[in-house]
């Protein structure tokens, strides 16, 4: 056992809680001469009566005070006739209470959960007790005995346990059986386990270093780790070598390996943009439909208006302006195209040019959909255009799908949209398994219309979509090039530009709405950025510190953001009497806490505030406030613009604190201040594309703190990772 972990053993004296859906429990255990000890943990089905030995780390609740955290858990069944009694009394098996316990054990004694799991027919001796009964309550604890062997076999090899809760939902009972044929499907993306720890569990119970299970596993796992760093395939020789580094084999078994998997077609090989490109099944038809739709849409022109021209400018003294010809162009080959890119950089009159599209389409007495990558973004274009906005996840739906036991999109081919027309912004943040989807919804006469930024970073899921739609040409597109006089007023829009062409912005400049603080030492930088949120600028300029973003391009560091979030909670919402908190991981989170829900999680509930309606689903990037926790009950409630959700503490992982947040994390967001910690970070995070993300996320306000090299750095490092992506290939070219 490692060093940090203790110790305990005893007998359930009573459960405290239990949340039937994960699991977790806080229980009161007799530990003998240790006295009663409080337990919390993933114990799903514990009851009064039996014995455990548990061990974990003893941690200090705010309102409990301590508690026995477990880790890993040994259940041993009742033993002696009160144990018994008190397990069945407890009501851990259906059908069973008290009188029927005492029964029970009257008549068989020591034998009685024998009898009950082995033998339950035997049951019917005693009055009152069906034989259907008897079998329904059999069936019922041998399926608790099943969870209970999964949960020690999981603790028995140090997994954790709350992987004991998704497994069983899974696999039933089966679980047990399924991951110790193999260990390797604790490796799904819901269930979360490393590939090295399942390696290391499926070594430690026989398998061999090049069994083909092993060999097959560690090649699947390389190509969905891989979709994390934005690649849909890999070349076929680089997933071979990378697989042999990780799993240590090498020769002809990787080459077996890979050839099973296409035989099966858990994978996929075709010659695609000049590479033998290995895919995942799914990725390979995401990436040919998206572009065998895309290419039809492109080719099936729409019909205009006979009026085109008087229309546009109707339209335009309705707004009250006028069109620049590159604007007035977006807004004519809307009326033309079924599917069109809108692209150019800040101050160039996308906004614009997005709300004639939108009016031409009224005009047309089209139903159009406005939609964005995130909650944020979704919000921002639809104040922008005056109509309500959705992110694409909630334009499609999610729903409960029985045949595979997960959530997808209620609308697809088969219940597509009911829009005439499709409107998404920040369009270099969609995925190309998000796009598929996407396209799979529209009716065939829908139009769609693509809008964003391409100089912005790429999507955190697998592709490279937005850029490989313009690089390709197939798609009729307008690029705004021209700034306008009152955005080029602005020293954002300035900089942004700047920064965009290679060169280091006027850090000097101290009037307007960008400034730079020169900190040279990251600490002093994040002690500067404490006192802008804090003080400075909700004094001196009116901002309040919920309308600043505090943003750095690493998690890690005196001035990254896991450093920053800690100081700036300390200082806008520090511990107050009547204020509840809840320790989790590192950080402390506290009612009134600025929070980010960091994955997609589409079982997630969440109920409209003050209002009956109510939804599934929260996604990666969505920002909410801490309304209220509630210790006694485990549950930390989060408002998420108007939509409560209750996380549970096996649901805290998926929130982080978002007083700072990174930049890829910011994508899609505006902010009506932003304060950018330009220090050193790893050099990947140095580049041209995330200070001009970070530029672009400020609408009044922007101010850097830090070293004027570090900038200068970032400007000079173009440098894009290369993604594998068969997208612009096929549809220039395939």
């Amino acid at each position: 056992m490692p060093e940090d972990r203790n110790l305990i053993q005893g007998t359930v004296e009573a459960v405290i809680y239990q949340n039937a859906e994960n699991g977790y429990t806080v229980l009161k255990l007799d530990a003998g001469e240790g006295g009663g000890v409080t337990v919390v943990g993933c114990l799903p089905g514990v009851a009064p009566g039996e014995g455990l030995s548990v061990s974990g780390a003893w941690v200090r609740h705010a309102s409990y005070g301590e508690q026995f955290k477990a880790e890993t858990v040994e259940r041993r069944m009742p033993a002696g006739e009160k144990a018994i009694f008190d397990y069945l009394a407890s009501g851990a098996v259906r059908g069973i209470g008290a009188a029927t316990a005492r029964r029970m054990v009257e008549t068989f004694g020591g034998e009685a959960l024998t009898v009950l799991e082995e033998h339950p027919e035997r049951l019917t001796r005693i009055q009152g007790i069906t034989r259907k009964r008897a079998l329904a309550m059999g069936e019922h604890f041998r399926l608790q005995m099943g969870m209970r062997r999964l949960l020690d076999f999981l603790g028995e090899h140090q997994m954790p346990l709350q992987l004991a809760m998704p497994l069983y939902r899974r696999y039933g009972d089966r679980a047990l059986e399924m991951v110790r044929s193999n260990p390797y499907l604790l490796v799904d993306g819901e269930l979360g386990v490393d590939f090295a720890a399942a390696d290391e569990l499926a070594l430690s119970t026989g398998i061999e270093g090049d069994d083909p299970q092993r060999i097959e596993a560690g090649l699947l796992f390389e190509l969905r780790h891989n979709l994390d760093n934005g690649h849909t395939f890999l070349p076929r020789n680089k997933l071979l070598w990378a697989t042999g580094q990780l799993i240590g084999v090498e020769g002809e078994v990787l080459e077996d390996g890979l050839e099973a998997l296409l035989e099966r077609g858990e994978a996929v090989q075709e010659e695609a943009a000049g590479e033998t490109a290995v895919y995942l099944q799914e990725l390979c038809e995401a990436e040919q439909y998206v572009a065998w739709r895309l290419k039809e849409m492109a080719a099936g022109e729409m019909v205009p208006p006979s009026d085109l021209e008087r229309l546009l400018d109707r339209i335009q003294t309705e707004q009250g302006i006028t069109y620049a010809p590159q604007q007035r162009q977006a807004v004519a080959l809307a009326a033309s195209s079924q599917v069109m890119l809108l692209t150019g950089g800040p101050g160039t009159g996308k906004t614009t040019s997005l709300r004639g599209v939108l009016a031409l389409f009224d005009a047309l007495g089209l139903d159009t959909a406005l939609a964005a990558p995130t909650g944020r973004a979704a919000k921002r274009l639809g104040e922008l255009c005056g109509v309500e906005a959705a992110t694409i996840h909630r334009l499609l739906e999610t729903q409960y799908d029985p045949r595979s036991g997960r959530l997808v999109f209620a609308h697809d081919e088969d219940e597509p949209l009911k829009a005439d027309a499709v409107i998404v912004d920040e369009t270099s943040m969609v995925d190309i398994t998000l796009m598929r989807a996407l396209l799979s919804a529209l009716r065939g006469e829908c139009r769609l219309i693509l809008v964003g930024d391409p100089d912005q970073l790429p999507s955190v899921g697998p592709g490279n979509l937005f850029a490989d739609l313009i690089r390709s040409g197939v798609i009729p597109m307008v690029r705004l090039t021209e700034i306008f006089r009152q955005a080029a007023e602005s020293a954002i829009v300035r900089s942004a530009h700047e920064v965009n062409r290679g060169q280091v912005p006027d850090l000097h400049n101290k009037g307007g709405d960008f400034f730079f603080l020169r900190r040279r030492e990251p600490a002093r930088a994040a002690e500067t950025i404490v006192e802008l949120v804090q003080t400075r600028l909700p004094r001196n300029m009116g901002i309040p510190p919920e309308q600043i973003q505090v943003l750095s391009p690493t998690r890690k560091r005196l001035a990254g953001t896991a450093a920053l979030n800690r100081a700036i909670q300390e200082a806008v919402n520090p511990p107050a009497e009547g204020r509840a908190e809840r320790r989790f991981g590192e950080f402390i989170f506290r009612e009134g806490d600025r929070v980010m829900q960091i994955r997609n999680n589409y079982d997630v509930m969440w109920k409209e505030k003050g209002g009956l309606s109510s939804g599934m689903g929260m996604f990666n990037g969505d920002i909410g406030q801490v309304e209220r926790i509630d210790n006694r009950n485990e549950i930390v409630t989060v408002d998420f613009d108007g939509r409560l959700v209750e996380y549970t503490p096996d649901m805290l992982g998926e929130l982080e604190p978002a007083y700072a947040v990174t930049v890829h994390k910011a994508q899609g967001s505006e902010y009506r201040a932003v304060i950018l910690a330009a220090c050193g970070a790893p050099p990947a995070l140095m580049t041209r594309g995330i200070l001009y993300t970070a530029i672009t996320r400020a609408r009044e306000l922007l101010i850097l703190v830090g070293d004027d090299e570090a900038v200068a750095q970032m400007v000079a490092n173009n440098r894009q990772q290369r993604r594998y992506s068969g997208l612009r290939w096929r549809l220039a070219e395939g």
